[in-house]
């Protein structure tokens, strides 16, 4: 077997189990009020959480990394099927540890068309109980409705999944 294969094949599954490491406890719980929170997003402008409420569900999704697979594929989904999110009065934002300049630079690489928010002192991370033990979010999605509560938890999301199975749960909020 050719050695550098191997390698390549024991760092990916490497990093696989790193980016899946277990979140502590999720903190918020369906039926709870979301947790407000400023943070920056993508273009350094301040976003709140409780920007939103009263206009607006939010799809809250934490993550591990900008430029990822897991992450892109994820992204990306969200991207795709952005029209579906609007029709179903949804703002999508996206979480991670990454700072503003990392997020710009992936969602211009990949056109994405929805907010992503830098939490670099992990304070919104620790708080929702997403930050997984290596330092970086684990991949859990939150459906906030307009009122600010929390409706629906997805606590071990499939990246290439999960945007089907928060478009079913919309369809049920009415």
């Amino acid at each position: 077997m050719n050695y550098k294969y191997l390698i390549i094949i024991l760092f990916q599954v490497s990093l696989f189990s790193l980016l899946s490491c277990k979140a502590q406890d999720i903190t918020v719980k369906e039926g709870d009020s979301a947790p407000d929170f400023t943070l920056s997003s993508d273009d350094g402008k301040q976003v709140k959480l409780s920007d939103f409420k009263g206009v607006s569900n939010v799809i809250l999704y934490f993550y591990p990394k900008d430029f990822t697979s897991g992450c892109t594929k994820e992204a990306c989904n969200f991207r795709d099927n952005i029209s579906k999110f609007k029709d179903l009065n949804a703002e999508i934002l996206g979480v991670s540890v990454d700072d503003v300049e990392s997020h710009k630079s992936f969602k211009e690489k990949e056109k994405l068309n929805f907010i992503l928010l830098a939490d670099p002192d992990k304070t919104v991370s620790t708080q929702y109980g997403v930050l997984n033990m290596i330092g970086m979010d684990s991949r859990v999605t939150f459906v906030i409705d307009k009122n600010g509560i929390v409706k629906k938890i997805y606590p071990k999301v499939n990246p290439s999944e999960n945007y089907l199975e928060i478009l079913e749960y919309l369809k049920t909020m009415g």
